[in-house]
């Protein structure tokens, strides 16, 4: 799940400087799929997908914890730390950890089908060939409590 999220977050953010003052280019796909997973879940239900993906990307990115989900579902702190003390790699991991994480929670909740019909309705461009949904050893976080087939 890490290798497809940092494709997508290199296609994303391909020649852009920034999206907005408040959310960096390497943080615009999460501002890309907010749109599509509130109409799938709503507001709420998309701020806490967000919330626990940030909570547990938090353990593997550690200055992901200072980063908070505000009520429209926007991150909050990433400028901050970006000026602070993160350098471009690890500001590029930590996004491909918290994608990596809220498209694995995604793909539990609705399925891994359905997520990659999700993903590609927001990134018709990104080829979705290199990932086998059936393939559950690149879901999730690989953890071994996962369902199996």
């Amino acid at each position: 799940m890490r290798h497809f999220a940092k494709r997508l977050i290199v296609f994303e953010t391909r020649g852009h400087e920034s999206s907005t003052d408040e959310t960096p280019a390497t943080f615009s796909a999460f501002e890309k799929l907010r749109p599509q997973l509130a109409i799938l879940m709503g507001e709420g239900g998309f701020r806490a997908l967000l919330g626990r993906a940030l909570s547990l990307a938090g353990t593997e990115v550690p200055w992901l914890r200072v980063v908070q989900v505000k009520t429209d579902g926007s991150l909050e702190g990433l400028v901050e730390m970006l000026q602070k003390q993160i350098g471009p790699d690890d500001f590029l991991e930590g996004a491909v950890v918290l994608l990596a994480k809220l498209l694995g929670l995604l793909a539990a909740f609705i399925g891994e089908n359905l997520t990659l019909r999700l993903v590609h309705e927001v990134w018709p461009k990104v080829p979705l060939n290199g990932y086998d949904p059936d393939d559950r050893s690149k879901i999730g976080n690989g953890d071994k409590n996962e369902k199996t087939k």
